[in-house]
């Protein structure tokens, strides 16, 4: 039996970061790593029980996206068989949906010879999510920041960040749509203010180095934090025990519900181990920031 063809491999990510709402996004050191094959039909294999219940035909949207990328540019596109490993927890707040929709663009730039840009990867992401805070990590690596309003689109990349990170993944999983019900539909000028100057602060610090207080600012969110945290069980309590413990600060990752927490580098593994011994209804997953986006990856 022949081998796959090539590999995608992609990372997890955590957006937001706070008050950086649907602008910022850090990959993570959790991957996702598609292996593509010939085949007659479009079939979709995931190992693990958590993935199962993802569609495996061409509904899946790995595959969706592939066709879609090849629409856009009037290719057709032979079915492949798509063999899925993935370290990432499915609906809790760490990319899952934006590491698929980013594997999809690149095994279609890859099958298609496209030649795609990073920025046009990261504006076809965008127009599939909905947004570009995910899905710009997830394609770039790193800390990046994205402007992607009526169709214009402008994205960075900040330094890599030298920082450890703990992940707390509850149980549960939370859909993004339920999540984002919760949000209020405006904000008063003042409200907005304070959140606009939390993130400038904080992406600022993390451009210099400073995360003492990039921690800091990553704590002032006025976005969606409070109308989301009745979801999270012990918010509070945790962000007090991560001071405690020395820890630049705690936010909810993504929409929810699982927790980041920035802390100093080398130190991820010990916080870990005292978070889930605190916290035991949580998963606690030691991480580091990923510097590299997806990648194909082919046997020599």
């Amino acid at each position: 039996m022949e081998g796959p063809l090539f590999s995608v491999v992609v990372p997890a990510t955590t957006a937001n970061l706070g008050p950086g709402y649907d602008s910022v996004g850090m990959a993570l050191s959790l991957y996702m790593t598609v292996e593509v094959s010939e085949a007659s039909e479009w079939n979709v294999h995931y190992d693990g029980e958590e993935y199962a219940g993802l569609p495996t035909d061409e509904t899946n949207l790995i595959v969706q996206t592939i066709q879609d990328v090849a629409g856009r540019y009037g290719k057709e596109i032979k079915p492949h068989a798509l063999h899925i490993a993935s370290e990432i927890p499915l609906g809790k707040g760490l990319g899952s949906s934006a590491t698929a929709i980013a594997a999809g663009i690149e095994i279609a730039n890859e099958l298609l010879n496209l030649s795609l840009s990073p920025k046009e990867k990261v504006r076809i992401g965008s127009e599939n999510e909905g947004h570009s805070d995910n899905v710009a990590a997830a394609l770039l690596g790193g800390v990046t920041v994205a402007y992607f309003v009526e169709n214009e689109l402008e994205v960075i990349q900040l330094p890599q960040p030298l920082i450890g990170a703990v992940i707390l993944v509850p149980p549960n999983a939370l859909k993004t749509s339920e999540s984002r019900g919760l949000l209020p539909t405006e904000l008063s000028h003042s409200l907005a203010s304070a959140g606009s100057a939390a993130s400038n602060v904080m992406l600022t610090a993390i451009s210099v180095g400073d995360w003492e207080l990039a921690g800091k600012m990553l704590e002032r969110d006025i976005f969606h934090e409070q109308y989301r945290k009745p979801l999270l069980q012990d918010f509070d309590q945790i962000r007090t025990f991560c001071r405690e413990a020395g820890a630049y600060g705690m936010t909810v990752s993504g929409a929810g519900p699982s927790l980041f927490v920035a802390v100093k580098e080398g130190t991820q593994e010990e916080i870990a181990i005292k978070l889930e011994k605190e916290f035991p209804y949580y998963k606690a997953i030691p991480v580091t920031p990923a510097p590299i986006g997806s990648r194909i990856k082919k046997d020599a």
